[in-house]
């Protein structure tokens, strides 16, 4: 490992410049001057004692490292992400570092050559909010260990960051509350925070209910509030980005699409590769594309009015129910990133979204819904000309597809209400004789061209 240097220095400021600053160790989740989301900030004076060379080097260095705790994703930037949370209290899965898939075949059906998936589901609770979620624990880790009197970390949550919670919670040893919409998560999600110990209580109401009941409890000082209005979430989601350029050696791509709901995820991209920009590692940003769910689009409906109004609405019911919000808490972040990275905001429809899915899954992939959204959304995107076939796209799959297993079930057997589903391919019941399965799979190693056997 290369030799360390000063670790560096970063804080909470609000983001509408009004210089208010505060601990990272504080229990504070809005400026308590003008009521600003926070973000965390880093002294990039520290950081830029080493040269663009040095930190690539550095980050190349660590990747799968068995040096503690650089061999996560996260940890491996610890310097950019958290560097005052001591070694002893970092709580890790060794997250990050997901795969970059070459959607090499997905891409030729749609005309593409340069389509790539960022798997961010291949992490150890099955989605991005790992990221996320080490840094929160670790830093509420050592603020416990130091003395403050906290009982509890909670979370409002759709699925995927109540999982992400609970097992880092579990990890450390730290009591968790889990606040759910009843009847509106999948049972992979619904038994994660279960199996882990948390405290879970389905409420009956959407998610949005939920975020604003978790708000409330957490005015309590001794429950730490671990939704994305918590900015130290946003710093190890951040390094999504810096790892996507990472894997093509330094190299930017031309877009970046996400499936978005509550939104902090998108300012955490954002961050990462401004940080990259301000110190060097890269000389251009890309283009950053949101896909919301057309049940749950305030996002989009603020982008066609050029960002001049928002306006929050009850989430109708989707498939993509990690991204059913009506009201999400990171937009006055989220904006300000599209604006800097001349973003654009699209929308899917359930049908578009489920035989996207099937029709990714054909080649491979095995797409959770939300990623379903971030893939219909750029179909439509190459149609209307705002990305083209040639530029180098890369999709962030926010979860793994088996957590999501039901919704594939129900689509292959065309149980999904108002949906056609395209693509369906249900097991054929057949006779247990040879004949019966031979007639069956007769034309399985015929190809239009001639050849046999391709594809397979």
């Amino acid at each position: 490992m290369m030799q360390e240097y000063t670790q560096g220095n970063c804080w909470y400021e609000c983001i509408r410049g009004c210089g208010k600053r505060y601990s990272i160790f504080d229990v504070v989740y809005h400026c308590e001057d003008c009521g600003g989301l926070l973000e965390v900030k880093h002294d990039l004076d520290i950081l830029r004692q080493r040269s663009a060379s040095e930190w690539k080097a550095a980050f190349n260095q660590r990747i799968f490292s068995t040096a503690w705790p650089y061999g996560s994703g996260v940890w491996g930037k610890k310097e950019w992400i958290c560097p005052l949370v001591a070694d002893d209290n970092i709580v890790s899965t060794y997250e990050g570092n997901s795969n970059l898939f070459w959607a090499q075949r997905f891409g030729k059906e749609l005309g593409m050559d340069d389509l790539w998936i960022k798997l961010c589901g291949n992490s150890h609770t099955g989605s991005f909010k790992d990221l996320g979620m080490t840094v929160l624990v670790s830093v509420v880790n050592q603020m416990i260990r130091d003395g403050q009197p906290l009982r509890a970390i909670a979370c409002a949550s759709t699925g995927d960051t109540s999982a992400a919670l609970a097992a880092y919670g579990a990890a450390a040893g730290i009591p968790t509350v889990i606040l759910l919409p009843k009847a509106k998560v999948s049972t992979a999600q619904l038994i994660q925070p279960i199996a882990n110990g948390a405290t879970v209580l389905s409420l009956d109401t959407d998610f949005d209910g939920c975020m604003a009941i978790v708000q409330q409890l957490t005015q309590d000082p001794s429950i730490y509030l671990a939704n994305s209005l918590n900015s130290l979430r946003i710093e190890g989601q951040k390094t999504v980005g810096i790892e996507i350029v990472q894997q093509f050696d330094w190299e930017v791509p031309d877009w970046i699409i996400l499936p978005s709901g509550n939104l902090g995820n998108v300012r955490a991209l954002g961050n990462g590769l401004l940080m990259m920009k301000e110190l060097g590692l890269i000389n251009r940003l890309p283009r950053i594309a949101c896909a919301q769910a057309e049940n749950a689009n305030p996002l989009y409906r603020s982008y066609l009015s050029g960002f001049k109004e928002f306006e929050p609405a009850p989430a109708k019911k989707t498939l993509a129910s990690a991204i059913q919000i009506g009201n999400p808490v990171s937009y006055e972040r989220a904006r300000q990133t599209l604006i800097d990275f001349d973003g654009v905001v699209e929308q899917a429809s359930e049908a578009e979204l489920a035989n996207t899915c099937a029709q990714a899954d054909r080649t491979g992939l095995y797409c959770c819904p939300h990623t379903g959204v971030a893939l219909a959304s750029l179909k439509k995107l190459l149609l209307k000309g705002v990305i083209k076939p040639t530029e180098r796209v890369v999709v962030i799959s926010t979860a793994h597809g088996l957590k999501f297993s039901q919704f594939k079930v129900d689509y292959h057997h065309n149980q999904l209400a108002g949906i056609d589903a395209v693509y369906a391919n249900p097991p054929q019941e057949l006779p247990a004789t040879y004949a019966a399965v031979q007639a069956a799979i007769k034309n399985l190693y015929s190809s239009p061209s001639g050849e046999v056997g391709r594809g397979l």
